[in-house]
């Protein structure tokens, strides 16, 4: 089923995905639900050291 969310496309060293892999794996999910955990909770520390992100519309 298509996912009406944005798609963003980054760069990342062979090394690193395939740790990112092995992770995932490890974890029982795909590479991209852990790479959206880790940006998840690399916004909510940035928040919480800095305060609530100001988002527009």
């Amino acid at each position: 089923m298509p996912s009406d969310l944005p798609r963003f496309t980054i760069r990342i060293s062979s090394v690193s995905l395939k740790k990112i892999r092995y992770v995932a794996e490890y974890n029982a999910r795909s590479a991209n639900r852990e790479v959206e955990l880790l940006i998840r909770r690399h916004v909510q520390a940035f928040e919480k050291e800095h305060g609530e992100i100001p988002l527009e519309d």
